[in-house]
């Protein structure tokens, strides 16, 4: 059984460098996920952020989603639902211009701890995609240039409770689907367990590990690594016990950007390889990807293909 990928990232500022940078590689290529740990976000902030999240949740949301719950007649169930997640979650945007003063009921402390917690992580996605560049061949800030459009890039969060649920059999906690953005960066509870990625035709889970960070790459990475890096199916099981808490934080492409794999990456490909992957505008692939989340993403890149011979997309624009 192959042990799911952790990366120490304290590793990378010592002469272990070349391993820690190798276990990434082989992560992103065989993987699709990673979990980082000594990422340089503090233990303390992680806590507070988890304390606060969790203290939210059971004043502002769990009633709504048990009258949810009830509304559906979702504890009666007898057949599986596929049309619907057994998760009570809110969104907070962060970049290109953030909305945590206008979310309703967070508290100011709460307000205030996210925009800490967003701003480290906005830290750590670059600094982790620029270790894919290094791995990748490609020049520092390459992948930054290319998400970032005229107006930089589209960050935001994803804060999602999964209860007990009485059907876990019967109801997902969240349908199996791969992301369709960049690089996301997922702090998950450490007692709840629930994520779960598919290898090689096998569910595995992903281990909750106290104070880590689950990476994993989006549909965008795997388009500008034309396949070399793949985004991965996953999805969460719904558990008979216990809140699990997930805080799913997504460093996309700007809406503006124009995504298409990275030239030095197919001079090094083999003359006979040909371009498997499409040309785009990242806002028109998520209007796509909004109706299609839950089917496989290969009709979504042929679907862009046909997108891309009838427009022609202009060079990209980096700053």
């Amino acid at each position: 059984m192959e042990t799911f990928p952790v990366v120490n990232m304290e590793m990378l500022n010592t002469e272990k460098r070349a391993a820690a940078l190798e276990k990434i590689k082989d992560a992103c290529e065989n993987w699709g996920f990673f979990e980082v740990i000594n990422h340089g976000i503090s233990h303390d902030l992680l806590d507070t952020v988890e304390k606060f999240t969790k203290e939210h949740y059971k004043k502002c949301m769990e009633q709504r989603f048990k009258e949810m719950v009830a509304s559906k007649g979702l504890e009666a169930v007898q057949t599986e639902i596929d049309d619907l997640d057994w998760e009570s979650t809110f969104f907070l945007k962060h970049l290109p211009v953030s909305n945590i003063s206008e979310v309703p009921d967070l508290e100011d402390d709460y307000r205030k701890i996210m925009k800490e917690f967003a701003d480290k992580l906005e830290k750590l996605a670059e600094q982790l995609l620029d270790l894919l560049c290094e791995n990748l061949g490609l020049e520092q800030g390459y992948l930054k240039k290319v998400f970032y459009g005229s107006k930089g890039p589209t960050f935001g969060t994803k804060v999602s409770n999964y209860p007990p649920c009485p059907k876990p059999d019967l109801i997902k906690g969240l349908r199996a689907h791969t992301d369709a953005g960049g690089i996301i960066l997922l702090f998950q509870d450490d007692k709840v367990s629930g994520l779960q990625l598919l290898k090689d035709g096998k569910w595995i889970d992903v281990p909750p590990m106290r104070h880590s960070i689950v990476i994993n790459l989006g549909d965008q990475l795997e388009v500008i690594t034309n396949g070399k890096y793949k985004s991965v199916e996953h999805r969460v099981i719904a558990q008979p016990d216990g809140n699990r808490m997930s805080l799913a934080s997504f460093y996309n492409p700007g809406s503006d950007a124009v995504i298409y794999p990275a030239p030095e990456l197919l001079e090094k490909e083999e003359k006979e390889n040909t371009v498997v992957y499409p040309k785009f505008v990242f806002e028109d692939y998520m209007k796509l990807y909004a109706g299609l989340k839950f089917q496989a993403k290969e009709p979504r890149f042929e679907a862009m293909k046909a997108v891309e011979t009838a427009v022609n997309l202009g060079p990209i624009a980096t700053v």
